[in-house]
């Protein structure tokens, strides 16, 4: 039996956000006027966290990510290597705040990404 090692615990939690979702919210702030946008940031807080605010564990990206692809393995997690920190998770309240939320779940980026692939091929064969 084929097996994937997963060397994050399965408790660990982190947050995928699809890159066109990190785009159409960069489109979004950009097209702000400007009194929204300054009603939302001051001069030295003028950071806009962008992310899905959801976060899964390593275990649940993983399957997913075991589901996407057809691997039909044995995920195997260690907990004997680092975790990191257990959580990464944007406070994305400014960015819902000026309405807007991510719309690729975490199945669908993968799910099109994988595709995306699967068509390109091997880049690093590319001339």
């Amino acid at each position: 039996m084929r097996r994937c090692w997963c060397g994050a615990a399965a408790r660990t939690m982190r947050e995928f956000l699809h890159v066109d979702d990190m785009a159409a919210a960069c489109v979004h702030v950009m097209n702000l006027d400007k009194g929204t946008y300054q009603a939302n940031t001051l001069p030295m807080l003028s950071h806009i966290n962008v992310g899905t605010g959801a976060d899964c564990t390593i275990r649940e990206m993983a399957e997913t990510m075991k589901r996407v692809v057809g691997f039909d393995g044995e995920l195997v997690f260690d907990a004997s290597k680092p975790d990191g920190a257990m959580r990464k998770l944007m406070d994305v309240s400014r960015l819902e705040s000026l309405e807007w939320r991510s719309s690729i779940s975490l199945e669908e980026g993968l799910t099109t990404t994988y595709a995306w692939f699967l068509q390109e091929g091997d880049c690093s064969r590319k001339s």
